[in-house]
Formats: structure tokens, sequence, C-alpha cells
């Protein structure tokens, strides 16, 4: 991981509560992959190194890499970005998605947050012929996915949770991975472990996963507080994340 700037090229509204930054980077980021994501704060042309703060920056995830040197990220539209907006990134911060090999069915879960940290692998996915399904429950739904590929299967799920042949899509996924919202995160997990248990009798390990998106306080592991209870052991979402199996972690 390494400190590097950007620059805001472009902006544009995707839906109506959000919109994607063309981010100027250094061509060391191009080659992130799903999962990594980057610590930023907003600087001004006066920055100095004796301002640099390593501390409590936003997590991002991007969503999109253009080129060599340009990320897109998206944000809620409510934030205010201009063309020319300096940025200091840290990054890459860490391990990129696992996938099984020979991945034919992916699920993707979003349970009360914005989906935008799956987004980076859908083309890969795609491309190599795997089967896609994202579905949004609570406050997820609100989420217009319409600017998502269309090879994409999306479904909401009713206020209770349960959507149109459940059972069948929780059976034929090879795979899959879990969004949540801000707020205890293992708990929200633990709720939707439940109901994944509650329509699938065999939940193997190494299949579903929680991506965690908690705040970072440094990044590097120094502050350990981002440590996260695993069977036998205990793991630091900025190290050994963001991507945990669901059946080793110690849930609420």
């Amino acid at each position: 991981m390494r400190e590097t700037q950007a620059i805001v090229e472009r902006i544009k509204r995707v839906n109506r509560g959000y919109q994607r930054l063309e981010l100027a980077v250094d061509r060391s980021l191009s080659s992130l992959l799903p999962g990594q994501a980057l610590l930023t704060r907003r600087i001004s042309k006066d920055y100095e190194a004796e301002n640099w703060h390593p501390y409590l920056r936003d997590l991002w995830f991007p969503v999109d890499i253009l080129a060599s040197n340009m990320l897109v990220v998206e944000r809620p539209a409510r934030e205010q970005f201009v063309p020319g907006q300096l940025l200091s990134i840290l990054g890459p911060i860490g391990k990129p998605l696992r996938f099984r090999q020979k991945l034919r069915n992916l699920l993707l879960l979003a349970y009360e947050t914005p989906p935008t940290p799956l987004l980076l692998m859908l083309p890969h996915l795609l491309a190599q012929g795997t089967s896609l399904t994202m579905v949004t429950l609570g406050a997820a739904r609100d989420y217009d996915c319409t600017h998502l590929p269309e090879e994409v299967e999306i479904i909401q799920a009713s206020d209770d949770h349960n959507w149109h042949d459940m059972v069948m899509t929780l059976g034929w996924a090879d795979q899959v991975f879990v969004l949540v919202g801000a707020g205890p995160e293992q708990t929200q997990f633990a709720e939707v472990m439940r109901l994944i248990r509650s329509r699938r009798n065999d939940v193997p390990a190494n299949m579903i996963f929680g991506i965690f998106q908690r705040l970072l306080p440094c990044g590097v592991g120094a502050c350990q507080a981002c440590m996260l209870p695993v069977r036998g052991s205990a793991k630091l979402q900025c190290l050994d994340g963001p991507a945990f199996d669901l059946t080793q972690l110690r849930l609420a």
C-alpha cells in the first residue's frame, strides 16, 4: 500500500441517488481486483507532506477500471464533487475476492445497503460466462439497478425478505457474496445467515462470504480496531478482508 493522488476528471449521474466519478489515478492502481478498496480524503492544492494524515479516511470500492490510469467510483449524489477535485489515496486495501474455479452461478445479496462494492466483479465474471443474480433486501431495494449490465438478473425481495423461487435461487448458487448496511455488521450477517439456512439446509464452508465495509481507522493493521473473531483465531478486515467466510465468523 502507498499514498498517491487522484483528480476527479468527470462526474456522471447514474441514477436518482448515485453519481460516478472518473478518477485519474496513479498507474499502480489500475491492477486493482474486485474486493480491493481505497482509503481516500479530499485535499487542496497546497497539500504538503506535513499535513499528511492516514487515519479515518473514506473507504471507496471502485466499480470500474477504464484505462491504465482511470478508475471509476460510485458515490451518493448528495456528496458534492467538482472536476479538478484533488484526492489523497492510500491503497490498495485488502485482498481480492476469491472465486471458485469453474464458477457457474454466483448469487449476490445486498441487505440494507447499496451493492456498490460488488460491481467491479460484474464485467469479468460475465465475460467468463458466469450467471449472476443480485438480490436486494430492505433499504437496498431503493438502489436503482437500471445502469447495471442487463445480463445480471435483479431480484427485489419482499418486505419479509422473501422472493419468488427463493429455494431454487439459493440452491442454484455455487457461491454467495453478501453485503450488509452500516451499523452492527456481524448482527446483520447473522440475520442473513438465518434467512439462508431457513431455505437451504446444507451451507458448506467457503461458499457464503460477507464483505465488510466498516470504516478503517488506519488501514494497515496497526490499530487493530477492525479485528474480527474467526473460529480458532482473529482476522483484520484491512489486511485479511474484506470478504470472510460467514460459516467461520462468530456472528452475533
